[in-house]
């Protein structure tokens, strides 16, 4: 679980002054990865964790000592000198966000991260595992999965239905979502490696089944060209064999 001593440095934090350079890719570069935000409720700490990865993004909340999950949304994100743009593809709290657009104001000094923005919390983010990057690091769609032997491939390009995965840093979350009807499926997340052929994951927040958190999957792993094949067992204990396709 996420501590909040592993931030305390955080509940210091003076104002900062923006550090982004005049390199918009640059710029972006900073940004990628997974951040960190923990805050105070009557029921204990809430850990918020906010991914960037490629052109999108998730930020998920829920409470650090038992993973209860509290909220997700996420979307498409650009940056243009202070002001990062974000649209939404899903909104746990709020579905009518789904489809529409806001603006972010940021400042970034170091591995400290300011937002202000509708509904945001002021308190800084902490940038985790910054440097960590592996063979599966980006946003993938699911495309496909092998059923008796034989594969079937899913249209991702047109269909309103998606289930992604966004992997950055060292934290990894899936979200299954409908961006026309504006449904919510389901997500999990957590901390996962990816070495050798063997994609591990482990389990921090799971909104379909609490049970789950605490949890370890350990899965066979290919990257084909844009296709990550992921074979192994499904959280439920079914052996499933499922193909991921990276997201522009």
């Amino acid at each position: 679980m996420v501590k909040s001593k592993l931030l305390p440095a955080l509940l210091l934090a003076l104002p900062f002054f923006l550090s982004f350079s005049s390199d918009s890719a640059t710029n972006k570069a900073k940004l990628e990865g997974a951040w960190l935000q923990t805050g105070a409720s009557a029921d204990g700490e809430i850990a918020r964790i906010l991914l960037f990865s490629g052109r999108y993004f998730s930020l998920t909340s829920y409470m650090s000592e038992n993973g209860a999950f509290l909220s997700t949304k996420g979307g498409s994100w650009s940056l243009d000198g202070e002001a990062l743009e974000v649209s939404y593809e899903f909104d746990t709290a709020d579905s009518t966000r789904v489809g529409t657009s806001e603006e972010w104001n940021i400042s970034l000094k170091e591995s400290t991260l300011l937002l202000e923005g509708k509904d945001l919390d002021p308190a800084p983010w902490g940038a985790l595992d910054a440097d960590i990057s592996t063979p599966l690091s980006g946003p993938w769609l699911f495309s496909g999965r092998e059923r008796d032997g034989k594969i079937t491939r899913r249209d991702t390009a047109n269909q309103p239905r998606k289930t992604m995965k966004i992997l950055a840093g060292s934290r990894f979350q899936w979200i299954a979502y409908n961006t026309e009807t504006k449904q919510f499926f389901g997500t999990g997340g957590g901390s996962y490696t990816a070495e050798e052929g063997v994609y591990t994951e482990n389990i921090e927040f799971f909104s379909r089944d609490n049970s789950r958190v605490g949890a370890q999957l350990r899965f066979e792993f290919s990257v084909e060209g844009n296709d990550w094949h992921h074979r192994g067992k499904s959280s439920a204990g079914e052996p499933m064999y499922e193909i991921w396709s990276r997201r522009d």
